[in-house]
């Protein structure tokens, strides 16, 4: 039977040697994408509500007019 606990240590190791060849960014790099993602998330999110609300009037109109 494999001994389970060599197989977790060489997997370990081979995670740490692909970690050593990444590219990691500089800190403007970091800083720059970060401020990226969070307009594009506030762009998304000022969408989709502006998105529902819209769509709710719409359903709304059409009820009040069926009621």
């Amino acid at each position: 039977m494999k001994n389970p606990f060599r197989s977790t240590r060489i997997f370990a190791g081979e995670i740490i040697d692909e970690l050593k060849k990444a590219t990691w960014p500089t800190k403007t790099e970091l800083r720059d994408s970060t401020i990226v993602v969070i307009v594009a998330a506030l762009i998304l999110g000022l969408f989709t509500s502006i998105s529902d609300f819209a769509l709710y009037q719409v359903v709304d109109l059409f009820t009040s007019w069926v009621s």
